[in-house]
């Protein structure tokens, strides 16, 4: 059971936090398709104690994305400690640290990742952050720096010790990056060592994958990442595949594109109309994956700034698409 706080859902699927991905707009279509808990951007704390106003527009939550948690990354105590009051003050359900990002700019600056080359400031650091807010706080890490520093069986008990309600294990270490396979086996190994909450992260691209994970290993959740951004529709369908054994939701052409106009719509309500079409080139490759002559459809959309040509050249497909199919019934 994934119990923080108020949340308490059995076998929860969460949306990761994604730069550049998991904005506002990605969440609630994300939610709407099934996803259990969303989380947005990770935050910089220095940015955000700065009064930075990018940094402070990716807290904005809204609650039609309950529950939903803001996760912060850093490296100083102070700033983090003031980040997460910051953070707190818009009332997520959750305030999630970053101790996994293996990003060479954040490990550079001692965040992410570079902290768990450092177990005694990691708790340090999360037991000040606890210690100084009222909501929930988990924390979000690999299972180590590198394959000779796999500490994540003590480094959890460290953590469940100063007050963290949760934590998810990105199941490689920071110098795979994402390359290689995840060791899903360190979730168990974990779960039986702490009493928190544990959600698996990694190598989950599919309903398959996260049944899989949660049917090996036991996680409490299991958190999307990249899977998310190829098919929206992973959270339905694995929600499926638990309950009933089978997937039964069939994403045709038309929920596809439909759903990528929508969410293109609602970036339209807080950004300006060329940013926003854009910045919503990156998620076409997802939305039109397994359709025919998508490779071609996609180039035209890379090359097109108004959100009327995204929509005619949408609705041009469709009846390309209608037509064929009904020569070929």
């Amino acid at each position: 059971m994934f119990s923080v706080g108020k949340i308490n859902i059995e076998k929860a699927l969460l949306l990761a936090p994604m730069e550049n991905i998991t904005d506002i707009t990605f969440r609630l279509i994300c939610k709407e398709i099934g996803a259990d808990v969303v989380y947005t951007e990770f935050v910089n704390s220095e940015g955000l104690i700065r009064g930075n106003a990018k940094t402070h527009k990716k807290l904005k939550i809204s609650d039609a994305e309950r529950p939903v948690g803001i996760q912060i990354y850093g490296g100083n105590l102070d700033s983090m400690l003031g980040a997460a009051r910051i953070a707190e003050e818009e009332n997520p359900e959750i305030i999630d640290i970053n101790a996994g990002c293996w990003v060479k700019n954040v490990v550079g600056c001692g965040a992410g990742a570079a902290l768990l080359k450092d177990p005694d400031y990691l708790q340090k650091l999360v037991s000040e952050v606890v210690k100084g807010v009222k909501i929930p706080v988990t924390v979000k890490t690999r299972i180590g720096w590198d394959s000779d520093s796999i500490y994540i069986v003590e480094i959890a008990k460290r953590l469940e010790d100063v007050g963290v309600k949760g934590l998810t294990i990105h199941c490689r270490t920071r110098s795979q990056a994402h390359k290689g396979e995840p060791d899903w086996s360190w979730v168990e190994k974990v779960k039986k060592s702490v009493s928190i909450p544990i959600a698996l992260n990694g190598g989950v691209l599919t309903a398959e994958d996260a049944k899989k994970a949660f049917d090996q290993t036991g996680a409490d959740a299991v958190m999307i990442a990249r899977g998310a951004i190829d098919n929206l529709w992973i959270f339905k369908q694995t929600k499926e595949l638990l309950s009933t054994g089978t997937i039964t939701t069939e994403v045709t052409p038309f929920v596809r594109i439909e759903t990528c106009i929508k969410h293109l719509q609602l970036s339209l309500q807080s950004k300006e109309e060329k940013r926003a079409v854009k910045e919503h080139r990156k998620f076409y490759t997802g939305y039109l994956k397994g359709l025919r002559n998508a490779s071609s459809l996609r180039n035209k959309l890379m090359h097109i700034e108004t959100f009327k040509e995204v929509e005619e050249l949408f609705e041009e497909y469709l009846q390309f698409y209608q037509t064929e199919h009904s020569l070929n019934e």
